[in-house]
């Protein structure tokens, strides 16, 4: 058989979830055995990409209004293609804080998914929005969520002891609440424990305001080594306003870290593999987390962190694929 083609747009190249979650896609080998993968930065404000050479288009772009004339060429300039829409970016708690008008909204998000053969959603709790507010057709809608190679996580060594060392690793941004991380573990006085801060972003010289004249905060900059940055840690924090999935959940499940996060949106799904659920929004529910989770006794590795979350990613990708009938086994 011929390998299939299969052509990944992007509109953004710049270290993050979804450029790491591309190059999974292109490089593990249970999806390039019968597919050639390949990237097309696609320029923002650009209204055609024109004729793609390809089986399969899979679009990692975030929806617009602006977005809307490139993606109906695309539809038109390649009707042999199976086009293919993987939302990274909204979630119910995205909308719920960042847009005012819902129904407008609404409307472009229908209007660009109708335009797609397949919708994925990278959680089920983003697809189970998606589907309940009707924004995609069912026979059109995949879960299948995120993934990267997890094998360096983990063969971490556990952490031995009580935890006495937390981090928090993203984009310093206020989607990652680390505001609220901060304001919360400076209500614990314990001169015995620590805050490590991984990122960069707008946001670093307001959370460095916050942290300001408590040692035992630290800001760290960005890691291209998440390896070493999670081998560090005790535990890692979420304390995500929205997040459609939460890559460093699964990294850090599968290096054995203890796992904090909020009730929003995608970080739900990290529960059944051993997450600990902060339920409630602010400083307090934060603050009484972090106490218990410092006072809690060491712990072994549980069997949570076995979990194979890429095989299920190569799985549900194949399996779209050969529902597409462009690939089989």
């Amino acid at each position: 058989m011929n390998a299939i083609r299969v052509i990944h747009l992007v509109d953004d190249t710049t270290a993050g979830g979804v450029m790491r979650v591309v190059g999974h896609m292109m490089t593990t080998p249970d999806l390039t055995r019968e597919a050639d993968h390949s990237l097309l930065e696609v320029k923002r404000n650009s209204l055609c990409i024109g004729r793609v050479e390809a089986d399969v288009i899979i679009s990692h772009l975030a929806i617009s209004w602006r977005l809307l004339p490139l993606l109906a060429a695309l539809r038109v300039l390649n009707p042999a293609a199976r086009l293919v829409h993987v939302e990274h970016s909204y979630t119910k708690c995205f909308t719920v804080i960042n847009v005012r008008r819902k129904r407008r909204f609404g409307a472009l998000l229908k209007l660009s998914y109708a335009l797609f053969h397949d919708v994925v959603a990278v959680s089920a709790a983003q697809g189970k929005w998606l589907r309940d507010e009707g924004f995609v057709r069912p026979d059109a809608l995949h879960v299948i969520p995120s993934c990267v190679d997890l094998s360096a996580f983990r063969k971490l060594a556990p952490p031995e002891g009580a935890v006495k060392t937390i981090g928090a690793i993203g984009r310093l941004e206020p989607q990652k609440g680390f505001d609220i991380l901060i304001k919360a573990f400076r209500e614990i006085s314990d001169p015995g424990i620590a805050l490590h801060i991984f990122g960069q972003g707008a946001e670093e010289k307001p959370l460095r305001d916050l942290a300001a004249g408590d040692p035992r905060i630290h800001f760290e900059g960005f890691s291209s080594n998440l390896v070493g940055a999670m081998a560090s840690l005790d535990a890692v924090m979420m304390p995500s306003r929205w997040e459609a999935y939460g890559l460093v959940a699964i990294e850090s499940l599968a290096a054995g870290r203890r796992l904090l996060v909020s009730n929003v949106d995608g970080l739900t799904d990290h529960l059944p593999h051993g997450a600990v659920l902060v339920d409630g929004a602010g400083i307090k529910p934060w603050q009484s987390a972090l106490e218990e989770l410092f006072a809690a006794p060491p712990r072994p590795r549980g069997p949570g962190y076995t979990h194979n979350f890429e095989s299920h990613f190569s799985g549900c990708w194949r399996t779209l694929f050969l529902l597409s009938g462009i690939a089989s086994q």
